[in-house]
């Protein structure tokens, strides 16, 4: 009996040293993933996420894999500083613009043969601008021209002490403000603006006649979180009729509800032979029915008749004189969102994962309870609030409610990685430090 209990003990100990040494590489391998990162390979990670575009390609799976470690990283209120200050740094060293002229953004390809393309032109106060407009072509199939754009608002631009930028659609399309990648171009020179000048980015604009109407429009509405104001003249956003011929029973999603916190100042000629009035008449209605259900929704139609598809009585300068006042609210006390774009995850101090197309959320902050009250048309998962002590204050817990049930109650920690993740513009006010969930786990 004792040579089998030797026996047997052996066995387990031969089993128990087998088994020691197979975790020796996965201890090994949990330590090093573990061990913190210097401040020298922190500063890489951030400077590679900055410089992704998260729209395209592979970026937004990189910028995945390097947020777990950015999310560990805690910061309190000197760290947040200095890396305030490098991410500024980081964004000064993006894509900037020429100071005046007519220019290419995109560079010729050598190795395809491809030419240059991404035309905009740059004018205005060009030497210390209060602000960027943005200012959008007519035109339609075959027809793009930012030339046009450029020389109808650049004299009315100027007036507000703007600097304006005019781009050309990539493809000449029916909807080509929305198509074959512009929109992002768009953004792209919004963002290169910012590094150029010192432009307050709670001043920034987008207007434009005809096509480039239903271009501010449908822009406006996907990037209000970015924008003062609209002006759309002579241009709608996209009708949807009850049946071919029928009346027009509702507008294109994305548009109308998003634009809670923007001034829209709408011209429109009632003879307008390329572009009737019903649809800017029926936005406006809708303008008015969401400030009755959300409130805000600030806006000023203009309506004349006697100027066909021309520009309005005065010229551009009249109409672009009604949003000289508008000022951005980074941080509204209300939200109201209407996602369309799957690369458009932030908006103001929202955050989705992956946004829930044409859900209409309503987001509220109560400062007094220091909480935020959701509601949405579509389950939240993914959707987290953005935080910092503009939103509510971080020292005491936050609660969050979505539809009224209470999903969330904690004190938010700030992190680096909520930090970089709304630093990939170069727009401080959409900056945040903390998140919490709007859904439950």
């Amino acid at each position: 009996m004792l040579r089998t209990a030797m026996r047997v003990l052996r066995r387990r100990l031969f089993f128990a040293t087998l088994f020691a040494a197979a975790c020796v590489p996965s201890a090994l391998a949990q330590d090093k993933a573990q061990k913190p990162k210097t401040q020298k390979e922190l500063d890489a990670m951030v400077r590679e996420a900055i410089e992704l575009d998260v729209r395209r390609g592979d970026g937004r799976s990189k910028l995945d894999a390097l947020l777990p470690t950015l999310t560990a990283v805690p910061l309190d209120a000197k760290a947040r500083a200095l890396w305030s200050k490098a991410i500024a740094e980081r964004w000064s060293k993006g894509r900037k613009l020429e100071s005046s002229g007519d220019h290419r953004f995109f560079p010729a390809d050598k190795a395809t043969g491809a030419p240059a393309r991404g035309r905009y032109l740059v004018g205005g106060e060009t030497k210390k601008p209060k602000g960027l407009a943005i200012a959008m072509h007519g035109g339609g199939v075959g027809s793009a021209d930012a030339g046009g754009a450029f020389s109808a608002y650049e004299a009315a631009v100027r007036q507000l002490g703007y600097v304006i930028v005019a781009p050309e659609c990539l493809e000449a399309t029916e909807y080509g403000w929305t198509d074959a990648g512009t929109e992002e171009f768009v953004l792209d020179l919004v963002d290169a603006a910012l590094r150029t000048w010192k432009v307050d980015p709670d001043r920034v604009v987008f207007v434009g006649h005809s096509m480039g109407g239903y271009g501010s429009w449908a822009l406006g509405g996907h990037h209000a979180d970015r924008l003062a104001a609209i002006a759309p003249s002579a241009g709608a956003p996209t009708p949807i009729h009850s049946r071919k011929g029928g009346p027009i029973v509702d507008l294109q999603d994305g548009v109308i509800p998003s634009l809670r916190n923007v001034f829209v100042a709408v011209y429109q000629s009632t003879d307008d032979p390329q572009v009737p009035p019903e649809p800017n008449q029926f936005a406006v209605k809708k303008l008015k029915d969401s400030a009755a259900k959300w409130g805000g929704f600030a806006h000023d139609y203009w309506e004349v008749t006697g100027q066909g598809h021309g520009a309005p009585p005065g010229g551009h300068e009249a109409h672009l004189a009604r949003i000289r006042d508008a000022v951005r609210k980074p941080v509204p006390d209300r939200l109201v969102w209407q996602p369309v774009l799957a690369w458009k995850r932030q908006f103001s101090w929202l955050y989705w994962d992956a946004p829930k197309q044409n859900a209409v959320v309503q987001a509220d902050l109560d400062r007094e309870d220091n909480s935020v009250s959701i509601t949405s048309t579509r389950d939240t998962k993914g959707l987290y609030v953005l935080l910092d002590e503009r939103v509510l204050d971080l020292q005491k817990d936050v609660v969050v409610r979505v539809g009224g049930t209470e999903v969330f109650r904690g004190r938010p920690v700030p992190d680096l990685g909520t930090f970089v993740l709304t630093s990939l513009q170069p727009d401080k006010g959409l900056q945040f430090c903390a998140r919490v969930p709007a859904f439950a786990k």
